[in-house]
């Protein structure tokens, strides 16, 4: 029997993901950085020095020695892993209930069956005729 975790995604699976390297990580982190520095410019700020200061640091390291970053990096994965473990479910749930849920009530509530499944258990088969029938078998095969 199955259990309920098998019909979910596999969200322990840290072994098929790669992180970045530590060099990306570093220019990544010495950009955003940056541009924390340079925002109050657009309101007519100054520059903010200490992130200049830990932009200068991290691009150092990135270029100079990346092994140095390698536990930030590694951190910032782990991170990254925990929220997909909760932000990954949660945007799937909403997608669910705010549209696949409610198109299938107000289906309901209209009447509208687009597969009709109900139990024949008169019918020999469920196979729906078409009038006129669909293309040649021929043209069927190769469809990739």
């Amino acid at each position: 029997m199955a259990s309920p975790t098998d019909f979910h995604e596999k969200l322990n699976r840290s072994g098929d993901v790669k992180g970045a390297s530590e060099r990306s990580f570093g220019i990544v982190f010495a950009v955003v950085f940056l541009i924390i520095a340079l925002f109050p410019l657009i309101s007519g700020g100054e520059v903010r020095i200490w992130p200049v200061v830990v932009a200068a640091l991290f691009s150092a390291a990135a270029f100079l020695a990346p092994r140095i970053l390698s536990p930030l990096n590694r951190v910032w994965f782990l991170f990254g892993q925990l929220l997909h473990r909760i932000v990954s479910p949660l945007v799937m749930g909403l997608i669910f209930f705010g549209t696949v849920v409610p198109t299938g009530l107000l289906m309901r509530l209209l009447g509208k069956r687009p597969i009709p499944l109900e139990f024949d258990p008169e019918a020999a088969t469920y196979w729906v005729e078409r009038d006129p029938p669909g293309p040649e078998p021929s043209t069927m095969k190769n469809q990739f």
